[in-house]
């Protein structure tokens, strides 16, 4: 079934991408249909097949030649990926679509991150209660769905997601006088803990640290020892939360009967 899964996410992917080139300018995700941001032409049913359509082309707008961006194929495989992935691992349950869903989110969130240094609320504060209500489902879902976390675990996820960035964010300004983490990434990661729970946000904080930090020194080293480059923690974020989806529960398993 994992196939099925993967074109799945393909067609979901061209539909990320869209939310991706909308949401920053505050335009519509449903209409008009997509058109070359060049030229304005409409964009073909047959132009607009998942990463098919970019390889005809070789990445350029059939009518006026510009260049599609590379990030278009990217997203829609990385979103066919995650969407197999979540099969093969969950099966074909409500907790496989549950999890695609927050993947699908976090990629949004991480390339709007990149290019605009912002997080959508438009994203972050619904995932909030989407992510607290789904946890009531989980009894009730299916038996055969091990890893739902409970409502409480929910609630206890959002308030040490959120509260935890909140209080760096202001003991660092107390310090320094200076904002160093932005409001979305505090919503993010309240957002991300609804979904995964309180395991879930100390993991994703974890490996959000550790790769943020390697990627700050390697982005300083390039720049020559620049060390007043901004680097957007929102995507680092969503690597930790996929992270743990797929082997977070295994990991803090190991690391409880490691340290007992």
């Amino acid at each position: 079934m994992e196939w099925i899964g993967f074109i799945f996410g393909l067609i979901v992917g061209s539909f990320l991408n869209v939310c991706i080139y909308r949401l920053p300018a505050s335009r519509s995700i449903v209409h008009p249909r997509s058109q070359c941001p060049l030229c304005g032409r409409q964009i073909r049913a047959f132009d607009n097949i998942p990463v098919l359509s970019y390889l005809i082309l070789r990445g350029r707008c059939r009518d006026c030649g510009a260049g599609i961006p590379l990030r278009y194929p990217i997203v829609e495989l990385l979103s066919a990926a995650f969407a197999a992935m979540a099969v093969a691992r969950f099966g074909t349950t409500w907790l496989a679509l549950l999890v695609y869903a927050l993947i699908a989110a976090l990629l949004v969130i991480t390339f709007i991150d990149l290019d605009h240094r912002i997080i959508p609320d438009a994203i972050s504060l619904p995932g909030i209660p989407i992510g607290l209500a789904a946890s009531f489902l989980g009894p009730a879902a299916t038996v055969s769905t091990p890893g739902w976390i409970t409502p409480l675990e929910s609630l206890i996820g959002i308030l040490a997601g959120g509260g935890s960035l909140f209080l760096v964010a202001w003991g660092y300004q107390l310090l320094t006088r200076r904002e160093g983490m932005g409001g979305g990434d505090i919503k993010l990661l309240a957002m991300i803990g609804a979904f995964i729970g309180w395991k879930g946000v100390l993991f994703t904080i974890f490996v959000a640290s550790l790769t943020g930090t390697l990627a700050g020194m390697a982005l300083i080293w390039r720049q020559r020892g620049d060390m007043k480059l901004a680097v957007p923690f929102g995507p680092f974020l969503a690597v930790g939360a996929i992270a743990y989806l797929f082997v977070g529960p295994e990991l803090w398993s190991w690391y409880l009967a490691a340290v007992r």
